[in-house]
């Protein structure tokens, strides 16, 4: 199979699809893969780098999209890379369909079997393509909080850790997934007092057991939200419900309540976001205020640390990316039903319910899919 990765053009998106090493282990299977030049410079991959592991430089984008049977990316098609997808044609990336209704229709449009990172399972129940990324994303909202926080930024003027004979800030996260787990052990470690909320009494336990003191855990309620918001300096939103657009747990009449200068921190902002006033914002200017309240809501957070993220997603989607060049995406989606959960579009059908629900499309099953 002939494996294309173009160059992320997203707004500071400097992340890349395919690392050297991956390029190495797909020539090893005996596939060619051709990669766009500068491609991977963002994350500190040079063409030299990719030369050496086997892979063809492409001149232009376009070349990558016309000659390739497979795309494999990071962040989903843009418009202009939309147009390039073909009926055949496999696309390995983030998706992220459910709050983006023109992209599905590109996609279904285009003919292409989209298969997204985001909604790959594993046999524990977890999504191993996401969880990465959300491990980056989850470090990155404490850090990113705690910039938003200063006074300079439109925030608080608030330490997260405090100082001596000054309190330390109070920072809520709401949802106790990966992103919410890794969100509260870095502002915690930060010397911040955090709060996580979640509905999975499971799950409140586990974080319990394993992190004891380190932090509080509640039941999430709209009670115990809105006792929180009140109090808090930061507020991360790291809910998820995989494939599906994420619910609005915090409206714009409860900012009324927060304090001047507090912080949203939207990680879920991919999946539409869980605060009302949230919108998606890029890199260059990342935050903005609504009603007192500072609102950090970039769209691609990983990208901000392109080299650690590529390579941790790199580590994760290879084995799958060789599976789908090795059998054809028919035979390892059939072989592997948790790489199957990840069909999104084929064959100008769509193929995921929680995108069909969110967007009143009609869904075909996945299993009828292999089967087109």
């Amino acid at each position: 199979m002939r494996i294309g990765c173009p160059k992320e053009i997203k707004p500071q998106e400097y992340r890349v699809g395919l690392t050297p090493n991956a390029a190495r282990e797909a020539a090893a299977h005996g596939h060619e893969v051709l990669i766009e030049r500068g491609a991977g410079l963002g994350a500190g991959f040079t063409d030299a780098d990719y030369d050496a592991a086997g892979a063809t430089l492409a001149d232009r984008a376009g070349d990558v999209f016309e000659r390739s049977d497979m795309i494999v990316k990071v962040k989903e098609p843009q418009a202009a890379e939309r147009k390039r997808l073909r009926a055949g044609q496999v696309l390995f990336t983030y998706l992220h369909l459910a709050p983006d209704p023109e992209q599905t229709r590109d996609l279904l449009d285009s003919g292409v079997t989209a298969i997204a990172y985001e909604t790959v399972t594993d046999t524990a129940g977890g999504l191993p393509l996401l969880a990465p990324m959300s491990e980056v994303a989850g470090r990155l909202a404490a850090q990113t909080g705690a910039w938003a926080l200063q006074k300079a930024n439109g925030g608080r003027g608030v330490l997260m850790g405090g100082v001596p004979g000054v309190g330390p800030a109070e920072v809520v996260v709401v949802g106790g997934g990966v992103v919410g787990t890794h969100a509260a052990r870095i502002a915690a470690g930060m010397g911040a007092e955090v709060t996580v909320l979640d509905r999975s009494l499971p799950r409140l336990r586990y974080l319990d057991d394993v992190f004891g003191a380190t932090f509080r855990t509640r039941y999430s309620s709209g009670g115990a939200l809105a006792d929180l918001l009140g109090r808090a300096d930061m507020v991360v939103g790291a809910v998820l419900i995989p494939g599906a657009e994420t619910p609005k747990l915090v409206r714009r009449a409860d900012l009324a309540g927060m304090k001047p200068g507090a912080v949203l921190v939207d990680v879920a902002i991919d999946q539409g976001g869980c605060f009302e006033t949230s919108r998606p914002t890029t890199h260059d200017a990342p935050i903005y205020e609504v009603d007192g309240v500072v609102h950090y809501c970039v769209a691609n957070m990983p990208g901000a640390v392109p080299r650690s993220s590529t390579i941790a997603l790199g580590n994760a989607t290879m084995p799958y990316m060789l599976a789908l060049a090795d059998k054809g995406w028919r035979q390892a989606c059939e072989d592997d039903p948790h790489l199957l959960a990840g069909l999104n579009t084929h064959a100008g059908h769509l193929t995921y319910y929680a995108v069909g629900r969110a967007q009143g499309l009609d869904v075909l099953s996945p299993h009828l899919a292999l089967k087109e």
